[in-house]
């Protein structure tokens, strides 16, 4: 687990970025930042992990340069085209429910991850970024358990409410401040309800929904 609240931070985060994920290039996606459900929010040490996040592939690639001896073979060449950096962060302890937390989320331009699971864990749609993460853990545990056609057509609904740059009207927020109006964002759905593998049907089918076009994007 990576540590932000000491001298660690910087070579743990450097060691991530020097471990070859640089080396997907065009094909990579956003960064998750997942914390534990022991891990609270402390303004001083959120604010300080996410002025660590590099913005764009040059910035990462200079940053693993500052990895320590734990990585055997380090690779970080600089990137022959410079690209930006998405980064989201999924939160598990509910002191993040704060609406400075938000507003730390939007001045750096980091995705709050859209959470659904039975865990009982913080579950916020307050959209931060120009690009929207979701990631569906299961209805009936945690990593298991389908979603049934209607909780399908719901997700289908969001996205499309997300992805035209609105909000569903029965969003649930943080906060009532509203994020920058955008015409559109990109959406990243993930599911990881893997147990009797199911995540793979059930993207199958909540990708059917949104090929057919049937949703709309009505949203506040």
């Amino acid at each position: 687990m990576l540590r932000f609240r000491d001298e660690t931070a910087i070579p743990a985060m450097a060691n991530f970025f020097a471990s070859g994920v640089l080396g997907l290039g065009e094909k990579l996606g956003p960064f998750l930042w997942q914390f534990p459900p022991s891990f609270a929010f402390h303004v001083n040490d959120f604010e300080r992990f996410l002025a660590l996040l590099p913005k764009d592939a040059a910035s990462a690639a200079a940053f693993a340069q500052r990895h320590d001896t734990r990585v055997k073979e380090p690779w970080f060449d600089a990137p022959r085209k410079n690209r930006a950096l998405r980064h989201a962060v999924e939160i598990r302890h509910p002191s993040f429910l704060d609406e400075t937390f938000v507003r730390l989320l939007r001045k750096h331009g980091v995705a709050l991850v859209i959470s659904d699971s039975t865990a009982g864990w913080p579950y916020a749609e307050d959209l931060t970024s120009d690009f929207v993460y979701v990631r569906l853990h299961g209805t009936e545990t945690l990593y298991g358990g389908a979603y049934i056609d209607e909780a399908l057509d719901a997700w289908a609904h969001r996205i499309v409410c997300w992805a035209n740059g609105t909000q569903a009207e029965d969003a649930r927020l943080i906060t009532a401040h509203k994020p920058r109006s955008r015409a559109s964002r990109d959406v990243f759905c993930y599911f990881d309800n893997d147990q009797k593998v199911q995540a793979p049907f059930d993207a199958k089918r909540l990708r059917e929904r949104l090929q057919e076009g049937s949703f709309s994007g009505s949203s506040r």
